[in-house]
């Protein structure tokens, strides 16, 4: 009689089929083309409209790293999305993809770690509509994901940081901001869809008592308009367009031998060194200063209220096409910020004259790794987002809310005048004030 080992009797008796089949992380390799939408200006707003030529289906979201309550809501937001939307795909960074994937009854696809000054591959071919939750910091981290693309995809944000300068939207607010722009542009595009073809069947809702939570179903869609005036609204965000050079003309920013494109700044600065910097400033091709300073930032109007405001320079509104050049601690009182057009070219240029060999170049909070030696060269040209034919293109599409916060209504708002008083304080009192004073004016 031939013996059994109580291991092979184990193996014996428990089939395969018992045990849950482990979820595994997809490339973005495996999903679809990207959509791209397009931007269609108005004559009676500055703000553009976002038409989709058919449902967006690749999404990206970037969250907050190392914050339970944000991983939290992540997982209650894609739960949402691939229980209610047909063909939506979920794609993290590859650290959210690790840490909800066995949480999720989806799959979940993510990208390759970027190679030093660079960013991930196949990433701006396969993303539709890029989703944010966080703070400012997440913003620039996920556009800073495509700072070697022209075309950046829109970007839907919810305010979930200590800073939400560039954020529009409440997170409690996700389920119609996203319907929404989920919706844009289907008076017309949207008619002729077809099912989907799909091997696996939806989730169920997490909420059937609300309304938002009906999965939608590509019949649902077709013959429901939004209307032309109920398009989610686009603040086409201005980026930098950065390139590092060597002594020798060597382009050192980018593996790829692009420029890098930057939504707030690029700054030189003196890093761990405790000398000043001596910088040589050229505009437009023009010697304008010796600069001695802790360093030089040239920002974006949208960088306008980061790192150049905390330095003294101008804010500026960001539908205004403009290059800001703001020293960081000058020695010479003399030099003061200033506000250029935004196709005249910046150079700054390490001299010889500096007692500490090296400067530290950062783009959005990025370090280019290898620093900036003598006679290096960083050169800046604000990015052109009309084409002389009138499409609008590059820049960072940032999808904006609508004037009573519901949603994107009938007429727009200039929101980035309220969220300038709110969040700096415009005209705040000073001193105790009676907090039962409802008019807030003497």
């Amino acid at each position: 009689m031939k013996r059994v080992s109580a291991c092979s009797r184990c193996f014996a008796s428990r089939p395969f089929s018992s045990t849950a089949r482990r979820r595994v992380i997809r490339p973005i390799t495996d999903l679809p083309d990207r959509i791209k939408p397009s931007f269609l200006e108005r004559p009676d707003a500055t703000l553009l409209s976002l038409h989709w030529p058919s449902p967006p289906r690749n999404i990206l979201i970037t969250k907050k790293k190392r914050t339970p309550g944000i991983t939290n809501s992540l997982i209650e937001y894609t739960s949402h999305l691939t229980s209610n939307y047909p063909g939506i795909n979920i794609i993290l960074e590859p650290e959210s993809a690790s840490e909800i994937h066995e949480a999720v009854p989806f799959p979940v696809y993510t990208y390759e770690t970027a190679p030093p000054n660079g960013t991930p591959a196949y990433l701006s071919d396969k993303t539709d509509l890029v989703c944010t939750l966080g703070g400012d910091g997440t913003i620039l981290r996920a556009s800073s994901l495509f700072s070697h693309a022209t075309a950046v995809p829109p970007v839907l944000s919810f305010a979930m940081g200590t800073i939400g300068f560039l954020g529009e939207w409440k997170f409690r607010e996700y389920k119609r901001a996203f319907r929404e722009v989920y919706m844009s542009g289907a008076s017309d595009a949207y008619a002729k869809l077809e099912f989907p073809e799909t091997g696996t069947s939806p989730s169920p809702p997490l909420a059937i008592d609300d309304p938002l939570d009906k999965p939608l179903s590509y019949a649902d869609i077709r013959g429901k308009a939004m209307g032309p005036n109920r398009t989610a609204r686009v603040l086409l965000r201005n980026r930098l367009k950065v390139g590092v050079f060597g002594p020798d003309g060597t382009r050192i920013n980018s593996s790829v031998d692009q420029d890098t494109y930057a939504l707030n700044e690029v700054i030189v600065h003196r890093g761990a060194s405790p000398h000043l910097k001596i910088v040589d400033v050229f505009v437009g091709g023009r010697f304008l200063t010796e600069g001695v300073a802790d360093g030089m930032i040239i920002s974006s109007p949208t960088g306008s209220t980061a790192y150049s405001l905390s330095s003294g320079g101008s804010i500026v509104h960001p539908l205004v096409p403009s290059l800001l050049l703001t020293p960081i601690c000058p020695r010479s009182l003399s030099f003061r910020p200033l506000v250029l057009p935004a196709n005249t070219p910046i150079s700054l240029r390490l001299g010889e004259k500096n007692r500490g060999r090296e400067v530290d170049v950062s783009i959005d909070g990025r370090r280019i790794s290898g620093g900036m030696g003598v006679g290096m060269e960083v050169r800046v040209l604000g990015e052109h987002v009309k084409t002389p034919t009138g499409d609008w293109v590059g820049g960072v599409p940032s999808i904006v809310r609508g004037t009573d916060g519901i949603g994107m209504e009938l007429k727009d708002e200039d929101h980035w005048v309220g969220g300038l008083n709110a969040l700096l304080k415009y005209n705040y009192p000073f001193g105790d004030q009676d907090s039962g004073d409802s008019g807030g004016r003497a």
